[in-house]
């Protein structure tokens, strides 16, 4: 890497952590930090889709922006220095990084300059080049830029494994708080419907792995002082109707030099708890209404919400694991998907008669232990003695 693409790229990417798509998370609420290599280049360990753990760079093709989005770094009047890659330039630097061993991946986005159309363009001819001239066969995650047209959404579906659209809001309203310059509806809502439409009634045939993409988006939690019951009303409307794969929420923090840089930064545990509740509609079969808001809409932050689902439901019906279906299983504190059809194979065989055998198949027995009969019987979780 020569010394005049570093320090571009450098500033390109050091903003990045506010993208949060493929970010690995431990099991609390705070973000990982990017690992840094190659003379302090922020690469980040990343899950894709199916599972795959690779190093991800995360990266804009400019920093320009036309846009004056109340929160965002890159917004039109802050004062700061920007930088911009010609696709040809980008795509050369990202090869040389693979080549070393440095990056496996890239989720590539942009400012918006000299319109949407236009930089969508520049994205899709990098995304051309790495495929088509350069042969890179690894994972490209690609942003729709606002005010895309429905032709460059297609051939963005068949370049790349992931595409995104942030609606940063659940709604118009939210959104001209947030980013009064975007139009939710016909911007970042209607690229959201071309997606599914191109991946229901076209063959993938041209794609260039023979799959359609997976879609995400990312809200900005608090940024425009919307509930949990916005976002996830929101979200569960994206997973029913426009085929997303999932969503992702960046708890909002202000940025020196913007309309909200005096706006209290949001508890990053409202975060988690988004998407403990985003996957509980997902994956475990919980309707909306059954999530337990508080009076404000929002979900309580010092509990998760299937344990305080379960606090309601199931304290005094207590789930009898030997007879129990999978759909009721996922739904107890410390069972998971997995560990519901570890439950139902193992029981095949034996019964579940006390909390050890259940620990045995790796059962969180302090959550689930107040929810579960076993065998007809209750049984009490006790902490080891020291």
């Amino acid at each position: 890497m020569d010394m005049e693409t570093y320090p571009l790229l450098k500033l390109l990417s050091e903003q990045m952590n506010l993208e949060t798509a493929e970010e690995c998370r431990p099991s609390g609420y705070s973000k990982v930090k990017p690992s840094v290599t190659d003379r302090d280049i922020s690469i980040t360990p990343a899950h894709l889709p199916g599972g795959k753990s690779i190093l991800l760079l995360k990266t804009l093709l400019t920093s320009a922006c036309e846009r004056d989005c109340f929160y965002c770094p890159f917004r039109a009047g802050r004062d700061f220095r920007r930088a911009t890659f010609k696709p040809i330039e980008f795509a050369d630097l990202f090869m040389n990084l693979v080549n070393r061993r440095i990056a496996e991946g890239i989720f590539l986005s942009s400012s918006v300059a000299g319109g949407g159309i236009h930089t969508q363009d520049k994205l899709l001819e990098t995304a051309d080049i790495l495929r088509r001239k350069y042969g890179f066969r690894g994972y490209i995650h690609l942003k729709i830029m606002p005010g895309a047209e429905k032709a460059q959404v297609e051939r963005a579906m068949q370049l790349v494994d992931r595409v995104s659209v942030n609606l940063e809001a659940p709604n118009t309203e939210r959104l001209a708080r947030l980013a009064p310059q975007k139009v939710f509806l016909e911007e970042l809502l209607q690229p959201l419907r071309w997606i599914e439409d191109i991946r229901r009634n076209s063959p993938p045939s041209n794609k260039w792995n023979r799959r359609w993409p997976s879609t995400v988006t990312q809200f900005v939690a608090g940024g425009s002082d919307e509930s949990d019951l916005e976002l996830l009303e929101t979200t569960r409307w994206l997973h029913k109707d426009v085929g997303l794969s999932r969503a992702y929420f960046s708890a909002f923090h202000p940025i020196p030099d913007t309309p909200f840089e005096n706006k209290p930064a949001v508890n990053p545990l409202r975060e988690q708890r988004l998407y403990q509740g985003s996957f509980l509609i997902r994956d475990y079969g919980f309707s909306l209404e059954e999530l337990p808001f508080k009076e404000d809409g929002n979900l309580p932050l010092l509990i998760d919400p299937k344990f305080a689902w379960a606090q309601i439901n199931l304290s005094e019906k207590p789930i009898e694991v030997n007879k129990a279906s999978r759909q009721e299983l996922i739904r107890i504190p410390g069972i998971g998907q997995k560990s519901a059809d570890a439950i139902l194979k193992a029981r095949r065989f034996n019964k579940f008669r006390d909390l050890s055998t259940l620990k045995k198949i790796g059962i969180s027995v302090e959550r689930a232990s107040p929810f579960i009969l076993l065998d007809g019987r209750k049984s009490s979780f006790q902490l080891p003695l020291l």
